[in-house]
C-alpha cells in the first residue's frame, strides 16, 4: 500500500513538472515569436528611415545621410548581433521592393557592408558587459571602424565596380565631389575630406541618437514582448 502511494505521488509530481515545463515551453515560443516580429518591424522602420535620406553639404553627392542605423543598433543591443544582421537584411530587401536599385546593386552591397561594420563591433563589446559605458565605447569604436571600412570599400570595391558597370571613371566621381567641395581634387583628398568625415558624421549622429533613446524604447519593447 505504501509502495502504491509513493508511486502515485511520484506520478503526480512528474505530471505537475511536465505541466510546468509545457507552460514554460509555450511561453518561450510565444516570446520568440514576438521577438522575431519585432526584429522584422525594426527592419521595416529602418527601411522607412532610409526614405528620408539627404546629402550633407560639402560632402560627396553620391552619399546620403539617414538614421537607419538607429534601429539596427537598438535591435542588436536588445536581441544580439544575429538579430541586428537580420534587421539590416530586412531593411535592404524592403528598400529594393519600395524603391528598387539606383546603383546597379552596388549601393545595397555597400549598405550591408557598412551597417555590419558599424553594429557588430559595438555589439560584441556591449554584450560582454552590458553597461552605458560599454554601449558608448562600442558605438564609438563602431563609428571609427565603419568609417575606415567605408574608405576602403568605396575606393577599391564599390566605386570601381559601379564605374565599370556604368561606363564612368574614378575621375568622374572626383569631379562630382570637386563641384561641391574644391578641396576634393583627387582620389586621396576625396577620401580624406569627403568619404571619411561623411561617415564619421553619419554614424556618430546615429550613435548619439541611439544612446539618448535606447533606454526608454528598449523598456517599452521588452515590456510588450514579456507580456
Amino acid at each position: 500500500m505504501n509502495q502504491f502511494n509513493e508511486t502515485n505521488a511520484t506520478t503526480k509530481t512528474a505530471a505537475r513538472t511536465a505541466g510546468k515545463h509545457a507552460v514554460q515551453t509555450g511561453a518561450d515560443i510565444h516570446m520568440k515569436v514576438k521577438t522575431i516580429a519585432f526584429v522584422g518591424l525594426m527592419g521595416a522602420v529602418s527601411a522607412v528611415l532610409m526614405l528620408f535620406r539627404f546629402p550633407i553639404p560639402f560632402m560627396p553627392p553620391f552619399m546620403s545621410f539617414d538614421l537607419s542605423g538607429l534601429m539596427e543598433m537598438m535591435g542588436g543591443f536588445m536581441f544580439g548581433p544575429f538579430a541586428a544582421v537580420c534587421i539590416i537584411i530586412v531593411k535592404i530587401l524592403l528598400q529594393l521592393v519600395i524603391q528598387g536599385s539606383f546603383s546597379l546593386g552596388t549601393g545595397e552591397l555597400q549598405s550591408f557592408l557598412l551597417s555590419s561594420s558599424y553594429v557588430l563591433p559595438a555589439l560584441f563589446i556591449y554584450h560582454r558587459n552590458k553597461t552605458k559605458k560599454t554601449a558608448a565605447a562600442g558605438m564609438a569604436i563602431g563609428t571609427v571602424a565603419v568609417s575606415a571600412v567605408a574608405v576602403l570599400t568605396n575606393l577599391y570595391l564599390i566605386i570601381p565596380f559601379y564605374a565599370n558597370l556604368s561606363g564612368m571613371t574614378m575621375d568622374d566621381f572626383v569631379g562630382m565631389c570637386r563641384a561641391v567641395n574644391p578641396a576634393m581634387k583627387s582620389v586621396a583628398t576625396m577620401a580624406v575630406f569627403g568619404i571619411l568625415p561623411f561617415n564619421l558624421i553619419k554614424y556618430g549622429v546615429n550613435s548619439v541618437v541611439t544612446f539618448i533613446v535606447y533606454k526608454r524604447l528598449s523598456k517599452l519593447i521588452k515590456g510588450i514582448i514579456s507580456r
